[in-house]
């Protein structure tokens, strides 16, 4: 369905052609009970001319029979097609209308407003650019607004109209409208939504709907209608990161193979570097392929089929990408989980995952917690039911590459099948990493591989000394930021490698750049990348080296366990102590800029030896180290 334009008349061809250009918008209304969905849609749709002639005497017969405003039209009948949605006057399925204005094309998906249907919800909502929220005026926000509020924010949709509606119930109240705004902000000030827009309405009578309303004068914001065409969506879509799932392997002749699929996010062109996963082979493409013909360039979401220039092997539930901007490829990942299902979930069950045109078996290996959302509060469970809502690790039997969902909602997104009736039973969105205060502490974990398995070197410990001149050690240099570790940590292995020892430098800045890129700066972070510090100066001593380990530290127990694991009869902790005021005025590295967390420095209670830096030069400071050394018969005098 389309709206009128003179085009149509006299020039069919230019008309086609121009609705053909207009941007797409999804959306779809949410909200609790009687909140007035359904009437919404229809009356947009009536206001707008949207309805045939027809359809319009079947909705007005219907209204006489089925509808809810005393046998006048009723345009909730417009999407409430289905026998028990009339008899009951709730909306059960999801419907989905289309049309179009002179600006935009639309897909409105109208879905249930009751508990019993959330998953219907999560569905419709799941490839929306626009969520539109109903309230009613005369009940304000209710747990089931707060539930539609907490998915929307899940599936990551970042544009949200909150539409009062009824307000000719409240008399047009401004008041009312305001302490609804209200409410709903400080409620969803917990919740991830960047655009959030209020408007009051009443859609039975078409206030505010398409045109503005009389009785609200004091709102001078635009129509619904308005804001549908208006809404900017062109930063929503990922044009960054290239990916390719390949659906099929179209090999019509001998002279033809090409790989079909839907670009999920980013733009490709013709002679670009790709990179094919899992087996990481590259090529160029030679040629982009459509129904009209061959192009130079496509983007997310077009459908197209890809050539390359060598004959690598490529088949169905593979990823097409660009080398150097690669998704993680793995089999486990941590997900939130919208339960289907009647039967429960089961932790461990062998369930199958479907990501892209990926079908791979695995499990739910644990269920971390379940959402309440109408509290947000998190709480233990052993399994999650029917339309509740989890985070949970998942398991496969082979690795997928995928993204985070935040990032890339088609390749951060799966459903899981229940392998004996083939029933959809959940829809996960992929997390992509363990936040700080989520992070699993490693320190303490039992190696899947014994000890009894371990391999030996054939040199020994003693001809690594009686060839290096010296013994393994580590030195732990530990202090506030700024209170000269680095610059200490490289001045001491000048001097050893000047005297022809051999030494490492293990610096903690240097191994955020690849070991832990992955890591931020908080308490946990920072014990993590001592720990993975740690076993690396473990393995340097163990090839008879001197290892230098400068680390911020800042927690006692912490360095305490890596001593423990170095081994603590070859590592020594030296304390560099300096002022506060004075570490920050030789910060160059931004330790102490107001967006990182403040690091909360705990001294060594024991240190083998302490550096007053805030009065020595760095010479000096490294001398010191390098005399401890030869008293501790690390190296000769």
């Amino acid at each position: 369905m389309s709206h009128h334009s003179d085009l149509i008349a006299t020039n069919i061809d230019e008309y086609l052609a121009q609705h053909e250009r207009k941007e797409l918008l999804r959306f779809i209304t949410c909200g609790s009970v009687d909140d007035g969905k359904s009437t919404l849609i229809g009356r947009l749709l009536y206001d707008s001319k949207m309805i045939y002639e027809d359809q319009l005497a079947a909705i007005e017969k219907a209204s006489a029979v089925h509808g809810t405003t005393g046998g006048d039209f009723d345009p909730a009948l417009l999407t409430d097609g289905l026998k028990a949605e009339r008899e009951q006057g709730i909306t059960i399925d999801v419907a989905y209308r289309y049309f179009s204005t002179a600006k935009r094309k639309f897909i409105i998906a109208d879905t249930p407003g009751h508990v019993q249907y959330t998953r219907n919800m999560a569905t419709g909502a799941s490839t929306a650019d626009l969520a539109i929220i109903l309230i009613d005026a005369r009940h304000g926000v209710l747990e089931q607004t707060k539930r539609h509020s907490f998915i929307v924010s899940l599936l990551g949709i970042k544009h949200i109209l909150i539409a009062i509606n009824k307000m000719d119930l409240v008399d047009f109240d401004p008041a009312v409208f305001e302490r609804i705004r209200s409410a709903y902000k400080d409620f969803s000030a917990r919740l991830d939504i960047p655009d959030l827009h209020f408007i009051p309405i009443s859609a039975l009578n078409g206030d505010n709907v398409v045109d503005s309303s009389d009785a609200m004068s004091w709102y001078n914001g635009p129509t619904l209608m308005g804001f549908l065409e208006s809404v900017y969506i062109g930063s929503d879509r990922n044009l960054e990161d290239f990916r390719f799932p390949v659906q099929f392997v179209n090999r019509p002749h001998l002279d033809f193979r090409g790989f079909c699929g839907t670009i999920a996010s980013g733009i490709v062109r013709q002679g670009d570097e790709v990179m094919v996963l899992p087996s990481r082979k590259t090529s160029h493409v030679k040629s982009i392929v459509t129904f009209e013909g061959e192009v130079e360039e496509a983007h997310a979401p077009l459908a197209v089929t890809l050539t390359l220039e060598d004959e690598i092997d490529c088949s169905r539930g593979d990823m097409i990408i660009r080398p150097g901007n690669s998704p993680r490829l793995e089999q486990k990942f941590e997900a939130m989980m919208v339960w289907m299902a009647d039967d429960a979930l089961v932790p461990g069950k062998q369930y199958l995952f479907k990501q892209t045109a990926n079908l791979v078996t695995g499990r739910i290996s644990q269920l971390r917690y379940q959402v309440d959302v109408n509290t947000l509060h998190r709480q233990e469970t052993p399994s999650l039911k029917l339309n509740q809502i989890g985070r949970c690790s998942v398991q496969l039997d082979r690795p997928i590459a995928f993204d985070g969902y935040r990032r890339n909602r088609t390749t951060g997104a799966f459903i899981v099948i229940d392998r004996i009736t083939n029933v959809t039973v959940g829809a996960g969105m992929i997390i992509d990493r363990a936040t700080g205060e989520e992070r699993h502490d490693h320190w303490d974990d039992v190696p899947e591989v014994q000890e009894s398995d371990r391999n030996l070197s054939h040199v020994t410990e003693e001809e690594r000394q009686a060839r290096f001149g010296q013994k393994a050690a580590t030195l732990l240099l530990t202090g506030l930021p700024g209170a000269g570790k680095t610059s200490t940590a490289y001045a001491v292995e000048r001097i050893l490698f000047d005297g022809g020892h051999a030494v490492a430098v293990l610096d903690g800045q240097n191994l955020r750049l690849g070991i832990s890129r992955d890591l931020g700066f908080g308490d946990e972070d920072r014990s993590e990348n001592l720990r993975r510090a740690s076993e690396l100066a473990k393995v340097v001593n163990q090839a008879g080296l001197v290892c230098i380990l400068a680390m911020v530290a800042p927690k006692e127990e912490i360095r305490q366990k890596a001593v423990e694991a170095i081994g603590r009869e070859r590592t020594y902790v030296v304390h560099l102590e300096c002022d506060a005021e004075t570490c920050q005025k030789r910060d160059e590295e931004g330790h102490y800029d107001k967006n990182r967390p403040e690091v909360q420095y705990q001294s060594p209670e024991s240190p083998d030896l302490v550096l007053e830096t805030g009065n020595i030069t760095i010479h000096q400071a490294a001398q010191k180290v390098v005399d401890f050394l030869k008293e501790k018969g690390v190296v000769p005098e």
